[in-house]
């Protein structure tokens, strides 16, 4: 979580732009949000560099011939010099980055530099090279500046908006590590947002399969381009998220501007993974869903619809970690039972994970679950694994306080050993429950239908032995009042 210190700096930097004449919230973070990307551009471009001297390759500076437009350059200009510069050659710089026909050069089109005056420029500058070098200084500086980022985020009023809450990031790399990566997969989340998902999953292959993929081109070049796909229909959100990837070493993944719901998205048999949190709440009229999703559940609701489109789009073989409302479990319309079904008998569902209901606090207060699940069509579900998550490190409150105690880790460890949890009991935290048996209670998912509660006999003292200690007491109370009014009146 975001320490104070940096809390107070991010609130300091916000309230420059409010005080200096940028108001709309959206503009705010869209403009941190350039400046943020065009100075890590410089760290990128200098990691790079170091990174092609240790593989013995040659890599070209992205800033080759315009050296002067590195954050580095330009935070020693006089104010002017420096916010005539920012307007008129480095934003022009950023929208072609990767060739016209990049996602970024795609993305950053319209964007527009906002700051009003070179005062305020200089000051936002020196602002986040302090908050920069306050983050340096935390013990894990990946995990504080996303945090970071998410508290910027929060700021803005869309907030929760259409049931889009954004995924705590312990919550994501936890799904991530379920789904075992590897460096051929083609990873998609038809939800992005600002690609903390993709993000993830970049980090978890960086970590796993450093060499397999860093020093092997071929590699290296679907890591870049072709492994992670990310739709939204959020322009502001689908800039943020190219800014995103591309700051985390992924020079151009495929962030497309498309409603994952609708006609338009045709992708079928074509991923080996998705990640992601689609939204919640809301439904959507048939004659803008795609006709194929409504074949397999015929609904309005986004969060059925999106399982169908999973599906759909997945590979056979290819694995899917979503976050689902509790409802979709248990829900009894036909439609709920529908994809339930589809996903039991035709493909095979894994794990059934119930989250705690505070994990997406301060926005929302709803109960959630993850489901994984694999697409064969043909079968294979035998018996489902469900763990009963008490606590995800933090407190369930509107605070969300970090707490040393974490289900995470043991979920993790439990899932990556199934076997080893056929002997487990209903009334323990996780357990396997037989596909016959899910059949039979009409394809219901929640938890609280399998779990078995434990009861503990309490035994407690006879009346007569509690009435014996009342009377001990009021006896040493009386004694003890005597012995007071002795002490008065003496």
């Amino acid at each position: 979580m975001i320490t104070g210190e940096l809390k107070n700096k991010v609130d300091k930097l916000w309230e420059m732009f409010w005080t200096g004449g940028l108001t709309n919230p959206l503009d705010v973070i869209e403009q941190i949000t350039y400046l943020m990307f065009i100075r890590d551009l410089d760290k990128t471009d200098d990691t790079r560099q170091k990174e092609s001297v240790m593989l013995g390759s040659t890599y070209v500076s992205m800033f080759r011939g315009k050296e002067h437009l590195k954050w580095s350059a330009l935070r020693d200009k006089p104010a002017e010099t420096m916010y005539q510069t920012m307007q008129g050659e480095v934003f022009s710089f950023i929208k072609k980055l990767n060739g016209k026909s990049g996602t970024y050069a795609k993305y950053m089109a319209d964007a527009i530099f906002k700051v009003p005056t070179p005062q305020l420029l200089e000051k936002i500058v020196t602002a986040l090279d302090e908050l920069y070098d306050l983050i340096d200084k935390q013990p894990d500086k990946k995990d504080a500046r996303g945090d970071l980022y998410e508290y910027m985020l929060s700021k803005l009023s869309t907030a929760g908006t259409n049931g889009q809450f954004r995924t705590p990031r312990h919550i994501i790399r936890m799904m991530v590590e379920l789904l075992n990566l590897q460096p051929d997969d083609l990873i998609c989340d038809p939800a992005c947002g600002t690609s903390g998902f993709l993000v993830a999953a970049g980090e978890y292959l960086k970590e796993h399969f450093f060499d397999e993929i860093f020093y092997n081109k071929a590699n290296k070049t679907h890591y870049d381009s072709a492994m992670f796909t990310g739709y939204d229909m959020d322009r502001t959100m689908l800039r943020i998220g190219a800014m995103n990837m591309m700051t985390h070493g992924v020079t151009n993944p495929n962030i497309v501007y498309k409603d994952s719901l609708s006609d338009q998205n045709t992708d079928t048999g074509k991923y080996t993974k998705i990640l992601t949190n689609p939204p919640f709440k809301g439904s959507l009229d048939y004659d803008i869903v795609s006709t194929d999703l409504i074949k397999v559940t015929k609904t309005k609701k986004t969060e059925l619809l999106f399982l169908a489109l999973f599906l759909r789009m997945l590979k056979s073989g290819g694995r899917c970690a979503s976050i689902v409302p509790d409802g979709v479990l248990f829900g009894s319309s036909a439609a709920h039972k529908a994809i339930r079904k589809e996903i039991v008998e035709n493909h095979r569902l894994e794990a059934v994970i119930s989250m705690p209901s505070g994990v997406f606090k301060p926005y929302a207060g709803v109960s959630t679950a993850v489901l994984v699940f694999t697409k064969t069509g043909a079968g294979g579900t035998d018996k489902v694994w469900f763990y009963d998550m008490q606590s995800d490190g933090y407190s369930l409150d509107d605070k969300r306080t970090p707490l040393e105690q974490s289900d995470i880790p043991d979920v993790i460890k439990r899932f990556h050993a199934l076997d080893m949890e056929e002997s487990r009991a209903r009334t323990e935290q996780s357990f396997l429950v037989p596909k016959a048996e899910i059949v039979g209670n009409g394809y219901d998912l929640s938890i609280n239908k399998y779990k078995q509660s434990a009861y503990v006999e309490e035994k407690y003292p006879h009346p007569l032995e509690i009435m014996a200690d009342i009377n001990e007491l009021e006896k040493q109370i009386t004694t003890g009042l005597a012995e007071l009014e002795d002490m008065l009146h003496g």
